[in-house]
């Protein structure tokens, strides 16, 4: 996938999702050896991954690396996937056991960012910006909220990020993460309760 990702960077333009067939057809065309076709898959799924992991990391430049991650994998293992499930969820179910390994990572590990020439320092500390405006009534919020998020375990912050801010159904979230829905319901209570608890105490000092 040699420069493929280096003409993705955010803000993405939103491109409509594909239909079954037309997902069948990309992955069919890939088997057979078309590896252009990924472009589209790149280009349909890019900006929810990206948000995905924004939300799952905390900060624009680690997410950037994990989303590039995921695609990566992805490629590496398309022509392992199976048609009968879904390929958003496949590929969430990738970007979020790569954030849930970045989370592990050494902190200073994110200082390094890879270039075509190998590893460069990234001099800028990771950016904090806050969430887009259509989901907190400021900044200051935003960043409340973001660190809510923070606090969370990767589990819970993966269940709420997918449900609340992707918006996928219980049953999406399930195969997107290899889980019960009723794990899935489960998490989701405790996430939102552990949220409340914070933004409660937030609100009271402002």
């Amino acid at each position: 996938m040699p420069g493929l990702w280096n003409k993705i960077n955010p803000p993405f333009v939103i491109i409509h999702a594909m239909e079954k067939s037309e997902e069948l057809a990309v992955i069919n065309r890939f088997k057979n050896g078309d590896e252009s076709v990924f472009e589209t898959v790149i280009f349909t799924h890019q900006d929810r991954i990206y948000n995905l992991c924004r939300y799952m990391l905390g900060n624009a430049h680690d997410a950037e690396d994990a989303a590039q991650d995921t695609f990566i994998k992805a490629y590496q293992n398309l022509k392992n996937f199976r048609p009968d499930s879904s390929l958003y969820t496949w590929l969430y179910r990738i970007a979020v056991n790569t954030c849930i390994d970045y989370k592990r990572k050494p902190f200073w590990e994110s200082l390094f960012k890879r270039s075509s020439e190998g590893e460069a320092l990234v001099l800028d500390p990771p950016s904090d910006e806050p969430s887009p405006e259509r989901l907190y009534e400021s900044k200051q919020t935003g960043a409340a909220l973001q660190a809510a998020l923070n606090r969370l375990s990767p589990k819970l912050r993966a269940v709420i990020v997918l449900k609340e801010i992707e918006g996928l159904s219980y049953e999406e979230i399930a195969a997107a993460l290899d889980i019960s829905i009723g794990t899935v319901k489960s998490r989701i209570s405790r996430a939102r309760e552990e949220l409340k608890r914070f933004m409660k105490k937030f609100m009271e000092q402002k």
